[in-house]
């Protein structure tokens, strides 16, 4: 048993809490990150992700300050475009099922530009996703879907990057130290109680506590509550150690939830993938469970039936949702078939050493291969269906929504249609991933949990996936991270200002 004393306590060491714990450290706060994870497994979700964010900008000028290597020279021949607020909007709009844009996404689009420009003057910086994000076109790169900058090493590179930015402050942290409960003086939060792994307990008095311990993914039980059987059979695709307590020590204190508990960011993944996700990995092999380029072919279920218009958009605006309708699907699989015209299109996941596929000169010789199909004869209905409904009529073009579509069928496929006519031709069989949840807590303008009577709760904070009410049924690829980073930053600066360290003593 030993006591410690500081200003701001952040559990959790990802994305949100490293930002928290930056913010409240250049704020002029003593901060401690109370980690659960060995220091090889911390980082929270972050470290699983390609390391994309979603932010405003107008146009390549903004982008500049940001790049790690700013001299590159594809940068002459690359259009950027520009990505606006009301894009951002209009793009978050499209997953809220007819809610206007909440509290928490007009903060997020806000609040995203300042925030990369508030890592990269940390040294914290990104670099063109030329590999995913852009096509070469008549000479030029072209950028699509309004996401443009990853993290250098995606995730585990962010992660490194904000935790070597949090040192350099003069922040501490401590792995394999579990917070198991709030301390409290009267209504107001002032430290935790914690476990390490060799079973050693201890107290931390803070000033502020701020969680940033993620949402509650990898606790299957928390997942049927809330998202019911089919999510339960997720695969996880981070960190076995985001397991909701952060929202129960909330709750404990009189925290509402709040947002869409039901549902949260599931991907299509290679139906093969281990239980939780991977960090003995190289980080540009992890990434590979994933599978996320059925826009260029179709998906199917063990009836032999398409369930999701594969083409509805960029698959930045689909993936998220694509996964939770894979689970659904019975037996929580489907398959992706692709011919040899796109197979160049396909993202190195599909190549990957280690992706499962079937191959096949013929599409019948294909569906016999399929052992998990129950009814062949529809599958092959389905899929002649299918090639006699696309409209050859308009040109294919990856960059941009084509409006290649199918014609008179009850599901279409919007964009990117072309018929399944040139062997060999390939079939992927995938699961879903569950990412994170999107249920959480309501935070006020600077991060203070709202207890249930509308007050906020005195000395407690929260960031990241905690944060309920940011995404609905879906979301724009990339938004997390930025979210993370924006809600972060607002808790570490409100923790530590709460705590007698605002403005005046980090000037001082």
């Amino acid at each position: 048993m030993h006591d410690d004393r500081v200003d701001v306590v952040v559990v959790g060491s990802g994305n949100a809490a490293l930002c928290a714990a930056i913010a409240a450290r250049e704020s002029g706060a003593r901060v401690l990150v109370l980690e659960k994870a060995p220091a090889d497994m911390a980082g929270g979700n972050s470290k699983y992700t390609a390391g994309a964010m979603r932010f405003v900008y107008r146009g390549n000028g903004d982008l500049i300050p940001l790049l790690r290597d700013p001299a590159d020279p594809r940068l002459e021949r690359t259009d950027f475009g520009s990505y606006t607020a009301e894009t951002f909007g209009a793009d978050l709009l499209g997953f809220n099922d007819g809610r206007p844009l909440s509290r928490e996404q007009q903060a997020l689009i806000e609040g995203s530009y300042d925030a990369l420009r508030w890592l990269a003057s940390h040294d914290v910086k990104f670099e063109p996703i030329y590999a995913r994000q852009s096509f070469e076109k008549d000479g030029r790169f072209v950028f699509w879907g309004g996401l443009t900058l990853a993290a250098q090493h995606e995730g585990v590179g962010l992660v490194e990057a904000e935790l070597t930015a949090f040192l350099r402050l003069g922040g501490e942290i401590r792995y394999e130290h579990a917070v198991t409960d709030l301390l409290t003086e009267g209504n107001t939060v002032r430290g935790v109680r914690f476990e390490t792994a060799s079973g050693e307990t201890g107290e931390i008095r803070a000033g502020a506590v701020v969680l940033g311990s993620g949402g509650f993914e990898a606790n299957r039980e928390m997942r049927r509550r809330y998202m019911g059987e089919n999510m339960a059979a997720a695969r996880v695709r981070g960190t076995p150690f985001n397991t909701g307590i952060g929202l129960q020590l909330a709750f404990a204190q009189g925290a509402e939830p709040h947002g869409l508990y039901e549902n949260g960011h599931a991907t299509p993944m290679d139906l093969h993938t281990p239980e939780y996700g991977n960090l003995d990995l190289p980080h540009d092999e992890r990434k590979h469970y994933r599978k996320i380029c059925y826009f260029l072919g179709v998906m199917v279920n063990a009836r032999g039936e398409r369930f999701v218009d594969e083409g509805r958009d960029f698959r930045n605006y689909t993936y998220a949702q694509f996964g939770r309708a894979v689970l659904e699907q019975p037996g929580h699989v489907a398959w992706q078939i692709f011919d040899a015209k796109v197979d160049p299109l396909l993202y190195a996941e599909y190549r990957f050493h280690d992706a499962h596929f079937v191959e096949a000169e013929t599409l019948d010789a294909l569906i016999e291969k399929l052992d998990g199909v129950e009814d062949k004869a529809k599958l092959r209905q389905t899929l002649a269906i299918y090639n006699a409904a696309v409209d050859d009529s308009v040109p294919f073009d990856p960059t941009v929504k084509d409006g290649r579509g199918t014609k008179g069928l009850a599901l279409p496929k919007s964009n990117w249609a072309q018929r399944l006519d040139q062997g060999p031709f390939k079939a992927y069989p995938v699961t879903g991933g569950i990412t994170f949840t999107y249920g959480g807590l309501q935070v006020g303008e600077t991060g203070g949990v709202v207890h249930a009577e509308g007050h906020e709760i005195p000395g407690l904070y929260a960031c990241g996936e905690l944060v309920g009410g940011v995404f609905f049924n879906g979301y724009p690829g990339g938004s997390g991270l930025t979210s993370g980073a924006v809600f972060g930053r607002r808790a570490g600066t409100g923790a530590a200002r709460f705590a007698g360290m605002g403005t005046e003593a980090a000037a001082a």
